[in-house]
């Protein structure tokens, strides 16, 4: 068991280590600065740039950021489309894989479109190779790239003194995916490779088992995709088990490096922050609470993982591996438990392990992680979230004291608190609204084949679905039938509007900050690089968290744990 707990802090610890200088080097990046990798990517940009005649030195306000990046989007919508309508008869797929239904295609396409990565489908048995490199694999790099980028945007914004001029957002793009994604994923590919995960594009082969029984194993260019599934928090997996498969997750080395990869760019990125603002202690502050409330999620859920399931040691089982009920043997019950609070703090949504056979609790912390979906959150994605935590906070100390709200020396008025409420109240609408309308269906239909758990732990399942779509997460309770037109299309839906507002609204707020005049700071300006400020921002965050969503979370997984206690 000790050595479990030094595993995971092992693990913990070389992220932090890692993403220090990953953060300097990614502001250094955006800035323009030189790096080491110019003279490699340089070239390949321009060929980029003068291929596609974009220009990007040119500048853009916070509108033409926004077109740009939704424009980009809607073709890639069309070309996911056209692969996994028609994968069937196009080449590149040695097993024979059908072609997917347009409501399959339409939630698989928007999932990976809006980096959830939420699978309806296996991925061994659903996709063909063209389908996993060309279509879900290319979505995970610019998709990944898109957060970014955006991230990018808010960063100038908040650096600008006054101006409506933000960098170029295909500058941000291009470089994300060239100078970051790819250097980390290419490294990580090699290693995972190296340790026995397979990078071919052969079929199935047949392998004959210690029991003397032959079976089909699928092989493809796994390497690649789990590493960008993990680093630019995609989260989803070339087999239908993700990380828990052998061939995607091979050993305790590989375990510690893809659940290291899975937060260590939304850390990096915020001491980006502090180094492009020249504002280290802000960062601090920033990473001092999203590390904060990651702890109070991930302490007692390793604890409750290694205690093992209360339904089972009511029965007088004794659980001397912890709760090994979905779990890999050869990770553990705490490193399972560890990896399922990373994963759903960030918008990753890989698993090593079955979270619907988490207990109650640790369900209920995983639950949390995506309704708050600001402690660290996704690549670039996750900052904005927090960002707009910070502008209500802000807004709210302004009021306690009697001053006109100031956030980095410009007003918080009517018109970005309006556009910070919606997006924060935003969330909680489309996970309680999607839970309520499923419930509502089946309790009329109860004969539907979705939950193999009718009672508590059914509507956490139904809950888990919805916050997993909203948090752009992509995990689930996989003990709901979730492959039906009904949840592939109100699921698609809540992940179309829980990605682009959330970027668009604090992308918004910034751009329209930017342009308003500075304001020195004085004797009464709310300082943002304190333990005052971080406070207010804890707060802020874990009451809205606590008033949206207590009441689901009592009729899920705390209802589940007092039943069995």
């Amino acid at each position: 068991m000790n050595t479990e707990i030094a595993g995971i802090a092992f693990t913990y610890f070389l992220t932090v280590i890692l993403a220090i200088p990953l953060g300097k080097y990614i502001a250094k990046v955006y800035a323009g600065e030189k790096t080491f990798l110019d003279s490699v990517l340089g070239p390949v940009e321009n060929l980029f740039f003068r291929w596609s005649g974009i220009a990007y030195k040119q500048e853009m306000n916070w509108k033409q950021h926004l077109q740009a990046l939704l424009t980009i989007n809607v073709w890639w919508f069309g070309w996911a489309m056209f692969v996994l309508m028609n994968q069937g008869w196009l080449p590149w797929n040695p097993d024979q894989n059908p072609s997917m239904s347009p409501d399959l295609a339409f939630n698989t396409a928007i999932s990976f479109l809006v980096n959830c990565n939420l699978q309806h489908y296996s991925g061994e048995t659903g996709m063909s190779y063209l389908g996993q490199i060309a279509c879900l694999m290319f979505l995970q790099f610019v998709t990944a790239g898109t957060g970014m980028a955006a991230c990018a945007v808010v960063f100038n914004a908040m650096k600008a003194r006054t101006t409506d001029k933000l960098g170029n957002f295909y500058n941000y793009f291009v470089k994300s995916c060239t100078r970051i994604l790819l250097p980390l994923s290419f490294v990580l590919a090699i290693i995972l490779l190296w340790e026995g995960t397979p990078m071919n594009v052969a079929g199935k082969a047949s392998i004959t088992t210690l029991q003397g029984d032959t079976v089909q194993v699928s092989r493809g260019p796994v390497a690649a995709m789990v590493a960008i599934k993990q680093l630019g928090t995609n989260g989803g997996g070339f087999f239908g088990v993700n990380s828990a498969h052998p061939l995607e997750n091979p050993s305790y080395l590989s375990n510690i490096l893809e659940c290291a990869s899975i937060v260590l760019i939304p850390i990096a990125m915020i001491f980006a922050l502090g180094y492009y603002l020249q504002r280290k202690r802000l960062a601090y502050i920033v990473f001092g609470v999203m590390t904060v409330g990651f702890l109070l999620f991930v302490v007692p859920s390793v604890y409750l993982e290694m205690q093992g399931n209360p339904a089972l040691t009511q029965m007088g089982i004794e659980q001397n591996l912890g709760s090994m009920e979905g779990k890999e043997t050869r990770f553990g019950a705490a490193s399972s438990a560890f990896w399922a609070v990373a994963t759903t703090v960030t918008s990753n949504g890989s698993v090593n392990a079955m979270h619907d056979s988490l207990t109650p609790l640790t369900g209920m912390f995983a639950l949390l992680g995506m309704m708050i979906n600001a402690l660290y959150g996704g690549v670039g994605v996750g900052f904005l979230n927090f960002y707009v935590f910070m502008i209500i906070a802000v807004f709210i100390a302004g009021l306690m004291v009697g001053r006109t709200p100031e956030f980095l020396g410009k007003k918080i008025e009517a018109r970005e608190m309006k556009i910070a409420s919606i997006i924060a109240l935003l969330h909680p609408l489309l996970i309680l609204a999607g839970t309520a309308l499923a419930s509502f269906v089946y309790v009329g239909h109860p004969d539907l084949p979705w939950l193999n758990n009718p009672s508590f732990h059914g509507f956490s399942e139904m809950l888990y679905e919805y916050t997993s779509s909203a948090a752009n997460n992509g995990s689930g309770f996989e003990g709901l039938g979730d492959n039906t037109p009904f949840w592939n299309i109100s699921t698609g839906i809540v992940l179309i509007l829980s990605r682009y507002l959330p970027i668009i609204g604090p992308i918004a707020i910034a751009g329209i900050l930017a342009n308003k005049k500075f304001v020195p700071e004085s004797a009464g300006t709310l300082k943002t690089d304190t333990a005052t400020f971080g406070l207010m921002v804890f707060a802020v965050i874990f009451i809205v968290a606590a008033l949206a969503f207590f009441p689901a979370l009592t009729l899920g997984p705390l209802a589940e744990y007092f039943t069995h206690k």
